[in-house]
């Protein structure tokens, strides 16, 4: 797949609302994919999307199509909502975000984000108030002045809300967008799917995109059990404390639920080495991915975590068109490798 069509195929799948719980349109999307090239993808009872055309796969590729996002929890008597998260965000980096509230009927209504009292010419204090769940509300691009008037539209708890992704793809070759984790994962590993289409009944992989993974327990169901072996696409991390950046593609040695497989990630280090695939080997602090949720489901797998860098992340994100080329290359890599080796990695 060339550059432009890689990056067309994540525009279209960040334009797909797909929060954790609400992911149907995005697993449709991408199962479509895969039938119109002639594969044969199953929904899980959970909701996730498995291709898988070898009988016993010993290797399983896995991406996340579930974003953050918000619910309703109350419609307040002056006609906002207040809401909950869905997954881990900054409250401040999604402040003045647009939205669509997606009511109980079927009904979509737009908004915005916004801290209470949020007028600069009658509150001297908005730039010092704490960003929170109890000081954060949605308003709603609708005349409604009460909580009688919500109802009348079909609003009530528990309706998604959905951000923005804001997508832009620039001339200099980057992505911005929100939920680049791991819509740019999830893109990545349809793109080796769809080139490889031709070649999977002889290729002993696997690959999952779960549905679940920003609320914990992604990829804790579904896998086939004869694999070995799991390389989770998710995002990179990028910051002061780690060597990632978006044009690179990053080889997690350890994350905050502790470290990987080393004869895995020490094999993908290798590997990117003989293929020339720019790329960082990096401890992340803080974060989690499928691979945590698979191995804390009991499956007796090794595991490793590779992805594109991601900037700014749980905000407004960037990664670059080499960060996703480099991801693709390395699962392309390690893939064929496994292809070598026969029947077991």
């Amino acid at each position: 797949m060339k550059d432009p069509e890689l990056v067309e195929l994540l525009r279209k799948l960040e334009a797909i609302n797909s929060p954790s719980g609400y992911t149907a349109d995005a697993i449709a999307f991408l199962a479509g994919l895969f039938r119109a090239a002639g594969l044969s993808p199953r929904i899980t009872n959970k909701g996730a999307l498995l291709v898988c055309e070898h009988p016993e796969p010993v290797t399983v590729c896995a991406a996340h199509v579930d974003t953050l996002g918000a619910m309703v929890t109350r419609l307040e008597g002056d006609g906002t909502l207040r809401v909950t998260q869905v997954g881990g965000w900054p409250w401040n980096s999604f402040e003045g975000e647009y939205v669509t509230v997606l009511g109980s009927s079927g009904k979509k209504w737009r908004g915005t984000l916004l801290c209470d009292n949020p007028a600069a010419h009658v509150n001297r204090n908005i730039g010092k108030a704490e960003r929170s769940a109890e000081n954060m509300h949605i308003r709603l691009d609708v005349e409604v002045k009460t909580a009688a008037d919500n109802k009348k539209l079909g609003i009530c708890a528990g309706d998604y809300v959905f951000f923005d992704p804001r997508f832009e793809a620039t001339d200099t070759g980057f992505i911005r967008s929100r939920f680049l984790d791991d819509k740019a994962g999830s893109a990545a590993l349809a793109a080796v799917i769809l080139d490889s289409a031709a070649r999977l009944k002889k290729m002993p992989a696997a690959f999952f995109f779960s549905n679940y993974e920003e609320v914990g327990h992604g990829a804790s169901a579904g896998i086939p059990r004869c694999v070995r072996e799991m390389v989770a696409v998710d995002m990179g991390v990028v910051g002061p404390s780690v060597y990632g950046h978006e044009t690179l593609v990053s080889i997690c040695a350890k994350d905050s639920t502790g470290p990987h497989d080393y004869e895995l990630r020490q094999r993908l280090v290798t590997i990117a080495k003989k293929k020339r695939i720019a790329h960082a080997v990096d401890v992340f602090p803080f974060y989690g991915s499928d691979a945590h949720a698979t191995m804390g489901a009991g499956y007796d797998v090794k595991v490793a975590v590779i992805g594109p860098g991601v900037s700014a992340s749980h905000g407004v994100e960037r990664t670059h068109i080499k960060g996703l080329r480099a991801t693709v290359q390395l699962v392309e890599a390690y893939l064929a490798d496994i292809c070598r080796k026969g029947d077991r990695p």
